[in-house]
């Protein structure tokens, strides 16, 4: 599981670092790991054309003794001083000891023809977009043929919250060291920073602000059923979804539980001749909850509309003492019922995307991790809020920032499937927050293999489900090490 860290709780781990350390050991550390990071990415160091951008601070400081190790190594290292005055004395010094050489001039930088590029504008303590020099020489960069490598953080993104403000640097890879920053995998950072690799630089970190799960972590978690198993030992799932006239969310949804490895789907609903056409093996009435029989948890609300028939429904799941999962229609129907979920005895799992999540009077903003916490507090639900990285948080401010996934999940139906998946994880007893978690981890593989030879409909996500469990169990798991020293 990889723990997310906000930039106050890695200044303050780095601070103690530096109490009992010599001084420049640590940037030093950071910048060896950087450095062979991007030897890793390049392939070769003799002959290697490096740009590196360098602003006031300790970015700038890494990116230029990164440069100094390169240089030793053969490679060709200019450095653009964007702030002359503030470049970071040791590490300038540092370069031009190795021979590298030093510009303030971008147009003399090499941009256009230099083989990777290292951003070491700003670093996480940077606010607010890129300035008018900084955002010239990034476009530079980016209209040349090098790879674009981010010095911990890309320049122009919030550590905290992934929030762009202006121009930014879009990193195909970022080198982050210590910890990974919650702005590197969630809001617009995320689209920025590319391909994350942590660094280990010997901090002692706190507890995490919030996690990401592993493929390795939810594989763990999807336990294959024992020789004392049977169907209802496995858990039974209930779904109300879909209609009669519109019954493809109550197909998706009871076909994506099927899947997600319950021992039983119970379908109720009108559009169960959908649901009993396409999944004999769900057990299917046209009545209402009640009347479905046994189960340990339900979902209500996709594509069930939002009539006096629909808030009857979901306020009688609601009722109960069992687990339920909202989704959709029965959302909007929460938002102006707020009460109906308000101090619950069970799990409740609601699962907006942005606009389902501001019908309850939330504010969203920039702050996603920070939205879905507050919405789980006032509510004392768990909030699964959709998005290009899915947060879920739990009431207990547990949080989660989903890290599988594709855009092409961005189409009809998929929502549904990921209604399903989490509520057949919640009729097995896993806690609703981990349940939640997994669910989305599990979702975003399965549209990750569906969405490989191009564009997907939803029930192709269905149907990788299985794939997509199969892949989380033999994927390899590489333990991090220390990145070897440069000499």
């Amino acid at each position: 599981m990889t723990g997310l860290h906000t930039a106050d709780q890695v200044r303050a781990a780095e601070s103690q670092v530096l109490a009992r350390t010599p001084e420049g050991a640590l940037m030093q550390r950071a910048a060896t790991g950087l450095a062979t990071v991007c030897l890793r990415l390049a392939g070769r160091a003799v002959g290697l054309r490096v740009t590196l951008l360098v602003g006031a601070g300790d970015n700038g400081g890494d990116a230029l003794w990164a440069g100094a190790l390169l240089t030793r190594r053969g490679a060709a290292v200019t450095g653009l001083l964007l702030d002359p005055a503030r470049a970071h004395p040791a590490g300038l010094a540092a370069l031009r000891r190795a021979g590298g050489r030093v510009t303030g001039d971008p147009a003399a930088a090499g941009l256009h023809r230099a083989d990777l590029v290292l951003d070491g504008i700003t670093g996480t303590g940077g606010r607010g977009g890129l300035r008018p020099g900084a955002a010239e020489a990034v476009a530079r960069a980016v209209a040349g043929p090098g790879l674009l490598v981010a010095v911990d953080l890309p320049s122009g993104v919030d550590a905290d919250t992934g929030a762009v403000d202006g121009e930014a640097f879009p990193a195909q890879h970022t080198v982050t060291f210590g910890a990974v920053k919650p702005g590197l995998v969630v809001g617009e950072g995320r689209g920025f920073a590319g391909r994350v690799h942590l660094v280990d630089i010997g901090l002692e970190l706190p507890a995490p602000t919030a996690r990401q799960l592993t493929d390795a972590d939810v594989a763990a978690r999807l336990a294959d059923p024992g020789a004392g198993d049977d169907k209802y030992s496995q858990g039974v799932v209930g779904v109300h979804a879909g209609s009669a006239t519109y019954p493809g969310a109550g197909v998706l949804c009871t076909g994506a539980a099927l899947r997600s490895r319950p021992g039983l789907v119970r379908y109720a609903g009108t559009a169960a001749e959908g649901v009993r056409a396409a999944w004999p093996e769900a057990i299917v009435t046209d009545g209402r909850p009640a009347d479905a029989g046994r189960v340990q948890a339900w979902v209500v609300g996709p594509g069930a509309g939002t009539d006096d028939e629909a808030r009857s429904v979901l306020a009688e799941v609601l009722a109960t003492d069992l687990p339920v999962l909202v989704d959709a229609d029965a959302l909007t129907l929460l938002a102006a019922s707020p009460e109906l979920a308000r101090g619950r005895s069970a799990p409740t799992v609601l699962t907006p995307h942005d606009r389902e999540f501001t019908r309850f009077g939330w504010e969203l903003g920039g702050d996603r991790i920070g939205a879905a916490r507050t919405a789980a507090a006032d509510l004392g639900v768990t909030v699964l809020l959709k998005g290009d990285a899915t947060v879920v948080a739990g009431p207990d401010g547990t949080t989660f920032v989903n890290g599988t996934g594709t855009p092409w999940l961005a189409t009809a139906g998929t929502g549904d499937v990921l209604s399903g998946v989490v509520g057949a994880l919640l009729a097995t007893g896993m806690d609703a927050t981990e349940a939640a978690a997994v669910g989305a981890h599990l979702h975003g593989r399965a549209g990750q293999l569906a969405a490989a030879g191009g564009p997907l409909i939803a029930s192709d996500v269905v149907r990788h489900l299985p794939a997509a469990v199969h892949l989380l169990r033999t994927a390899p798991h590489v333990p991090r090490a220390r990145p070897p020293v440069i000499r």
